[in-house]
């Protein structure tokens, strides 16, 4: 083995085929984006290379593009800040369930594994204003003033959007910050316990420190991870009413594909890509911190 790893040829073909397919299905594809986002091209036929108007227009002009974008950091924060600590406080709380642990985390893992096909139309049929569960039980317990048209309205159909993505995308949050406290060792509950600590201090003082680690990976993970979203959108609005819901996944299929656009689509991934790379070093720098280990 040793002999093996020492020669420089039986280096590089061991290398190689991992190297070609890094260059062909990555950095082969994001070179022509960036080619094509200096054309004019739809798709077909022949194409001029007009410079960094596409760019120029996206910035300066394209208010799509900005709701979208807005759309996205939207459903970012409230990511961050909604579901990532009810994951916490349920991967914590679900410990001291007993025998109804291993159901209970089941269970709350489940949105995760169903088709986003399937969440889709399910949601889509509870935001129903006609037949949906929502609007019949705000009716049912006397709050009919509540009910809306809940993705056909311009305000509201973006939170319903989110609350959909949130419910659909929790399982992993959850999953990670369970495997997160699950790995904090007795021991350091019992030391914490002879020192004074109530549950709450327990918690707050060791047990969601010791989780620093996991929630950089968490967020870092479920910030790409909405600014990528396209599916929940794709399926239950299309971007609609009037734009309100577009978020930047679908405006890029929808402006490349659905209108012949391909240029100027792949001006709008060139910048969607600086966009997440430059958010996640952002946060990879404002996460890093040291932690002890245990």
């Amino acid at each position: 083995m040793n002999q093996l790893m020492s020669s420089k040829r039986s280096i590089f073909f061991l290398v190689a085929p991992g190297f070609l397919i890094l260059i062909s299905m990555i950095i082969f594809p994001i070179g022509m984006s960036i080619y094509y986002g200096f054309t004019d091209w739809g798709g077909i036929g022949d194409y001029n290379f007009i410079g960094f108007e596409n760019f120029k227009t996206i910035i300066m002009n394209d208010e799509v593009f900005r709701t979208s974008l807005i759309n996205a950091l939207l459903l970012t924060v409230a990511t961050i800040v909604i579901q990532h600590p009810i994951a916490i406080f349920l991967s914590i709380l679900i410990t001291h369930c007993g025998r109804w642990e291993k159901v209970l985390r089941t269970v709350l893992f489940i949105p995760a594994i169903i088709s986003i096909v399937v969440t889709a139309k399910l949601w889509a049929s509870i935001y129903n204003p006609q037949y949906g569960v929502l609007n019949n039980v705000l009716e049912a317990i006397g709050l009919s003033s509540w009910t809306q048209d809940w993705l056909g309205n311009p305000n509201l159909a973006i939170w319903s959007i989110i609350v959909v993505t949130m419910w659909q995308g929790f399982g992993y949050a959850f999953l990670l910050y369970y495997a997160g406290v699950k790995g904090v060792p007795d021991e350091l509950y019992e030391a914490a316990k002879i020192d004074g600590a109530n549950p709450f201090q327990l918690y707050v003082k060791v047990v969601i420190p010791l989780l620093a680690p996991m929630m950089r990976v968490a967020i870092i993970i479920a910030v790409i991870s909405c600014l990528k979203q396209m599916e929940v959108v794709y399926l239950m609005t299309d971007g609609g009413p009037g734009n309100s819901t577009q978020l930047l996944g679908n405006y890029l299929y929808q402006t490349a594909f659905s209108s012949a656009q391909y240029g100027y689509g792949n001006a709008i991934s060139v910048i969607f890509v600086i966009v997440v790379l430059i958010i996640t070093v952002v946060l990879n720098k404002f996460l890093k911190r040291d932690v002890g280990e245990y």
